[in-house]
């Protein structure tokens, strides 16, 4: 004699308070992403799915959650993707179409991304790595999608760069060193500086269909830094790294703003709403602590204020 299991999911919970976020985290899932021309690149996924809970309902039905989100993100494996955040973009879709009392269904995932180039001075090939973020919120206004990614970069402190040319343009003065070579010596080789790693971090949020090339995001992102990284480097490379890095001193806030011309230049398509989430975060050398800068901005604001200052 079979007997129908209660559904407590969908009773009243005893504190009528709803809940902005209910989900799963650490879903690990494979997914492929179609490349013209080329093998699909294969990345080990780290995803987090929710929905929004109304007062009257004790639980999400986490088991329907997980059967929605395996039922995706395994035909997004199998098919092969275009784009990572489309991925998340179709989950939520269908989170928010099988869940009739949720009003948004938010799903995000990260995953480590390795990217082959040549290192700078010695032309070797090498490979470094990417953590991609992307993520999408759908509601029954639409489904806006972001995609972005974290680097890592080097940077130099220009306040500390800025002591040491005064020691070296002293120091030349006393050994007798005309003034105007003083200037040209300085200017042609970079003083030292306390150096860090940096980590920058850039997405781009957005609904509809504007194109956002992953890869132009990480440029950009790398690009923000005193010099980028490798995880190659004969010693021409590390000398192009030292020497580009204090020939572009910066701090954690200059960073930020690189990150702002950068997107106002490659992303001038984008609509007026669209959300950019600007990062810093620099690994301190010489102190305990780290520096951290940051700005979240729409398109439309962040456009008006770069090409206010390019115009003055």
């Amino acid at each position: 004699m079979s007997h129908q299991l209660p559904d407590v999911q969908a009773t009243s919970p005893d504190v009528t308070v709803g809940l902005s976020q209910v989900g799963v985290t650490g879903v690990d899932k494979l997914v492929k992403i179609a490349r013209e021309g080329k093998r699909p690149i294969v990345l080990t996924a780290e995803f987090e799915v929710f929905v929004d809970l109304p007062a009257w309902r004790k639980g999400a039905d986490m088991s329907r959650n997980m059967e929605v989100i395996d039922e995706i993100l395994e035909e997004a494996t199998r098919e092969e993707a275009y784009r990572v955040e489309d991925v998340c973009g179709d989950a939520a879709e269908r989170l928010l179409e099988k869940h009739d009392y949720t009003s948004t269904a938010k799903v995000s995932m990260e995953a480590e991304f390795m990217r082959r180039e040549q290192t700078p001075a010695s032309d070797r090939e090498t490979q470094h790595t990417v953590d991609i973020i992307a993520s999408a919120t759908a509601t029954e206004e639409g489904t806006r999608e972001e995609i972005g990614a974290e680097v890592t970069g080097m940077t130099v402190c220009p306040c500390s760069q800025g002591m040491s040319a005064a020691r070296a343009k002293q120091t030349l003065e006393n050994l007798g060193v005309e003034g105007e070579t003083i200037t040209e010596f300085l200017e042609e080789v970079p003083q030292p500086g306390h150096s860090q790693r940096g980590h920058a971090t850039l997405t781009v949020e957005s609904s509809g269909d504007p194109e956002v090339d992953l890869n132009d995001v990480i440029d950009i992102a790398r690009d923000a830094m005193s010099a980028r990284i490798y995880n190659l480097a004969k010693r021409p490379d590390e000398d192009h790294m030292t020497y580009a890095a204090h020939a572009d001193a910066k701090f954690v806030e200059d960073c930020v703003r690189a990150l702002a011309e950068g997107v106002v230049d490659e992303f001038g398509h984008l609509p007026d709403d669209a959300v950019i989430t600007m990062k810093q975060s620099n690994d301190e050398s010489i102190h305990q602590h780290n520096a951290h800068a940051e700005r979240k901005v729409e398109m439309g604001t962040l456009r008006d204020e770069v090409d206010g200052d390019a115009a003055r």
